[in-house]
């Protein structure tokens, strides 16, 4: 049984930063198009570096944390030092934890997952993952956009790192492009074949098949919008690059995860609590920095994930060197509030 609790990208141009009044002029000429008309927030102060959360979270300036996963809580095998502590540190002192996650798996399975890996479930509020996302909005259709939607996909997938279940919303997957209806990108592993069985693809065969897809005018929905993500200190390649790929080619991509809007809608439609009330914690600029920008929140930008070779971070934890955060926000045109090594209290 699916439960929710979804959204785009790339990054330049206008200079972003978390929040204070939003301004409606410096538009991203780099966004995607659905992302372009969007306010920005801006902020004339510059970003705080922290030790750790400890007196922030103590200031009950905000009442809800929004927390990415991997590169902040964990590296996909287990917890990073001090979380757990931080966590009922912040649950402590009242803050309410709501995991904000571009993760392809639903919201069951990622709060198994967080289970396994040590933590303990009731510390959050609540799990929004933007595969959980995309399996509503496929499913109900009551969204304009997909009410239009065909029911014939090409379905990219995960094999190794397990493949997505398209059970219950009555999709037909289709393996020619002559045939489909639209791309539904959930992993970067393979292609499920119409039997139901996974076909280990490389990267460079599935933007083959979107250079196909493209040319019928076919739309991509992107349930997982990351690069890259951090496991082990190795960076895994995700399907917001097959997303790039097919903008690049000129193709209309749907994407259901930060830094669209409507993940950060979805956040506030479960906590009851509106944007100037949260704050983001998350450790890539153009997802989670960037998302909580568009939509008015503050950050705090977790240095040590998948920006940390950029960085020169060896080990997480290490000491920030200044000159290299200024350099990489400088060349991405994007600004946190606040800037930590790692999640710690």
């Amino acid at each position: 049984m699916h439960s929710c609790m979804i959204g785009p990208f790339s990054a330049s141009a206008a200079v972003l930063h978390c929040p204070s009044g939003r301004q409606h002029d410096g538009i991203l000429r780099t966004l995607p198009k659905s992302t372009i008309s969007m306010s920005l927030a801006k902020v004339n102060t510059p970003y705080i570096m922290l030790k750790g959360l400890k007196d922030l979270a103590r200031s009950m300036k905000f009442k809800t944390w929004l927390l990415d996963q991997f590169g902040v809580l964990h590296d996909g095998q287990r917890p990073y030092p001090g979380v757990i502590e931080t966590l009922n540190g912040l649950v402590n002192v009242g803050a309410k934890l709501v995991v904000l996650s571009n993760s392809s798996k639903c919201t069951e399975l990622t709060i198994q997952r967080l289970a396994n890996l040590g933590f303990d479930p009731s510390l959050f509020s609540g799990v929004i993952t933007s595969g959980e996302l995309t399996y509503q909005h496929l499913f109900r259709r009551q969204d304009p956009w997909f009410a239009k939607l065909g029911h014939r996909c090409i379905h990219m997938t995960w094999s190794e790192r397990g493949s997505i279940s398209l059970e219950g919303l009555g999709l037909e997957v289709v393996e020619e492009p002559e045939i489909a209806d639209f791309v539904l990108a959930h992993g970067t592993e393979g292609l499920e074949k119409v039997d139901g069985s996974i076909q280990c693809t490389e990267l460079g065969d599935l933007e083959a098949v979107l250079m196909s897809t493209v040319k019928r005018g076919l739309p991509l929905i992107v349930a997982n919008p990351d690069y890259v993500t951090v496991e082990a200190r190795a960076l895994t390649v995700m399907p917001g690059t097959l997303g790039r790929k097919y903008e690049q080619l000129g193709g209309h991509v749907k994407y259901m995860g930060k830094p669209d809007p409507v993940i950060y809608q979805a956040a506030e439609e479960l906590t009851g609590e509106k944007a100037a009330e949260m704050i983001a914690v998350g450790d890539s600029l153009l997802h989670d920095i960037c998302g909580a920008a568009i939509y008015g929140i503050h950050s705090v930008f977790i240095a040590g994930g998948i920006h940390a070779d950029e960085l020169g971070i060896d080990h997480i934890g290490d000491q920030l060197k200044v000159e290299a955060l200024e350099s990489l926000f400088h060349q991405q045109s994007i600004y946190p509030s606040y800037v930590i090594p790692m999640f710690h209290w």
